[in-house]
């Protein structure tokens, strides 16, 4: 029997692993998939960079591969979900409010004590963003596709845009617990709903680097999604 092929799937965080990580396992055919889920915010680390983020997000398939010895054929792809954080919103919707101790996100603006770090923060990471959208392939020959959640997941699976770490989880659980047996529900869900950037992909990017879309409620996640509906 041939062996299975790893769908290699790259969050942001515990809670996004939380919230997906079971509706990703059950979208495959378990006989033939193995759906590998890993988190970490790259688009933001010091290290990353237009010239290097290519080469950052292979190195850590390969990490993966290396510890399983898999090779890079092993994969079927590479499936990137990230936070668009309002990354291509105007400097002018950064507002300085001295009483936020940490950004504080609505569909107009972000308003923060230190405008200069989060100009200096959405230069760095949709500079990367645009990087990783125009990517095809990782480790030479890995397909590899970026997905958005606008402003974050949370504001897109439970419409909250500034969730504590503990609202996150707890969010999150319950996502899971309401849509593990009901896996058309979900796709209906991300790919119905007023929320959902259906149609191209490099359109859907377009779509939300544009003025205040990365502050609104998006998702291109139905893209990657909607050939499952027929099968499900």
């Amino acid at each position: 029997m041939a062996r299975k092929k790893i769908v290699f799937v790259i969050v942001e965080g515990p809670s996004d692993d939380t919230a997906l990580g079971v509706m990703f396992n059950r979208l495959y055919d378990k006989n033939l998939v193995h759906v590998e889920i890993t988190h970490g915010d790259i688009t933001t680390r010091d290290w990353a960079a237009t010239t290097n983020i290519a080469s950052r997000i292979g190195d850590l398939v390969k990490h993966y591969a290396a510890e399983n010895h898999f090779k890079s054929s092993d994969f079927q792809e590479v499936i990137h979900l990230v936070d668009t954080d309002g990354a291509f919103i105007p400097s002018t919707a950064i507002v300085e409010d001295q009483s936020c101790t940490e950004p504080f996100y609505t569909p107009t603006e972000i308003r923060t004590a230190d405008p200069t770090l989060i100009r200096k923060r959405n230069d760095e990471k949709s500079s990367v963003l645009s990087r990783m959208v125009v990517l095809n392939n990782v480790w030479k020959i890995i397909p590899y596709h970026v997905y958005f959640f606008s402003s974050n997941l949370d504001h897109v699976l439970h419409n909250k845009q500034n969730s504590s770490d503990i609202e996150k989880e707890k969010d999150a659980y319950a996502f899971a617990k309401r849509y593990r047996d009901h896996l058309r529900d979900f796709l209906t869900f991300m790919c119905d709903s007023d929320f959902s950037v259906n149609g191209d992909y490099r359109k859907s990017w377009s779509f939300i680097m544009d003025g205040l879309h990365s502050l609104e409620r998006h998702s291109n996640l139905c893209i990657c999604l909607q050939p499952f509906k027929d099968t499900h």
